[in-house]
């Protein structure tokens, strides 16, 4: 008896294959009943419904958006309208902008080409303005449609907190701590500088100047400004990394060997000051997406 009630019971149980394959499809069903494959259907006859302008219309706010997160998060690119960092940059130069370049504890290094918001340090802060058109101007900035408003510059670091800057050496370089500078990426003709000073950049503060020096209103033109010439760490948005447009002049930024045999700053002194006030440019300010 207990035989046959084995037999009958293997021969009414299914083959475990089929059990697997039944359970399979249930599972697939299941599946295919659930909320996120509903999405995805509705999701679907909505996109069919759209006309082409609107998929067209649809499809650029979403490429703005992305553009947008990334210029304010990753990566912005700037419009150089000036000549204050030829040749290095030249007028018409998008630049891409790395602005994680100096977070987490990382600092801007000299040679190193910058963007920054010099309002308080190289202009006066200025009365906020209408906020449609400001937030317009942000959007277009942010997106390189636009120039930044008139308080972002780009320049190249040349001295950073507690170096001493000098000029000139007797062959007429620039002396960072003492050593002089040869400045292979200045401008075709230009002195490193017809202004002397000798000044002890802060902690915490920057001393910068265009590579074209007869053309570039920098630290030397605010000297008497508060700072002294110097712009704060924290109003650096980005480092310079890369130029994108036009595909002709298209190469990344390195930084220059220039300042490689500089010595460390000393223990800080007091700031310096200038021997006698740099005198403005002839030429307009420079600007680069940011001025220059």
């Amino acid at each position: 008896m207990d035989t046959e009630a084995r037999d009958t019971a293997e021969r009414d149980r299914p083959p475990a294959d089929e059990g697997r394959a039944g359970r399979s499809r249930s599972a697939v069903r299941a599946v295919g009943r659930g909320p996120g494959a509903r999405f995805r259907r509705r999701a679907g006859q909505w996109w069919r419904g759209l006309s082409l302008w609107q998929e067209v219309a649809l499809l650029a706010v979403i490429c703005c958006t992305v553009l947008a997160l990334v210029s304010a998060f990753l990566v912005q690119p700037f419009l150089i309208p000036s000549g204050s960092m030829e040749n290095t940059l030249k007028v018409g130069d998008r630049v891409l902008v790395d602005k994680l370049a100096y977070r987490f504890g990382h600092q801007p290094q000299r040679g190193d080409v910058i963007v920054f918001d010099g309002a308080g340090s190289f202009t006066q802060d200025d009365a906020p303005g209408n906020p449609v058109s400001r937030a317009v101007g942000e959007a277009g900035s942010l997106l390189g449609l636009a120039q930044p408003d008139g308080s972002v510059f780009v320049k190249r670091v040349i001295g950073v907190g507690g170096d001493r800057v000098t000029c000139c050496d007797k062959r007429g370089r620039l002396m960072v701590n003492g050593h002089p500078v040869d400045e292979d990426y200045l401008y075709p003709g230009d002195a490193p500088s017809k202004e002397r000073f000798d000044i002890v950049v802060p902690p915490g503060r920057l001393w910068v100047m265009g590579d074209h020096r007869a053309d570039s209103s920098d630290s030397r033109d605010h000297l008497g400004d508060p700072g002294g010439g110097t712009v704060p760490v924290d109003e650096v948005i980005g480092r310079a990394e890369w130029i994108a447009w036009p595909p002709s002049r298209a190469r990344s930024l390195g930084r220059p060997a220039a300042f490689d045999s500089v010595p460390p700053a000393r223990p800080a002194t007091t700031a310096g000051s200038a021997t006698s006030p740099a005198k403005p440019p002839a030429g307009p300010p420079a600007a680069g997406g940011a001025h220059g």
